[in-house]
C-alpha cells in the first residue's frame, strides 16, 4: 500500500478516508497534470488558484497536489507571492 505523497492523505475520519480512496486511482494523473502546468509556466510559476484555472478544475481538487509534488521534490516555493481569489497572498510554485 502506498503512503503520502504517493497516495492521497486523509484525516482518519470516515468521510476523509472515503474521499482519499476515491481519489487514489486518479492521483498520479492529477499530479502529472499539475507538474506539467507548473513546468510550462517557467520562472513565472503558478499559484494554486492559477493552476486550478489552467486545468479547469476546482481549487480544492488541485491544491493538495502542490503539497504532494513539493514533498516529492518536483516543485518548490519560488519565494514570489501573488494574490489568490480571496485577495490573500499565495505561494507561487515553480519546477524544482
Amino acid at each position: 500500500m502506498s503512503t503520502y505523497p504517493d497516495a492521497p492523505g486523509h484525516r482518519n475520519v470516515d468521510t476523509s478516508v472515503a474521499a482519499a480512496a476515491a481519489l487514489a486511482p486518479k492521483l498520479g494523473r492529477l499530479q502529472r497534470m499539475a507538474q506539467d502546468e507548473i513546468c510550462d509556466a517557467g520562472w513565472l510559476g503558478l499559484t494554486a488558484d492559477e493552476l486550478a484555472a489552467r486545468l479547469d478544475m476546482d481549487r480544492w481538487s488541485i491544491q493538495p497536489r502542490t503539497t504532494e509534488l513539493k514533498r516529492k521534490g518536483l516543485i518548490r516555493d519560488s519565494g514570489q507571492r501573488r494574490p489568490n481569489r480571496t485577495g490573500k497572498q499565495a505561494i507561487v510554485w515553480i519546477a524544482a
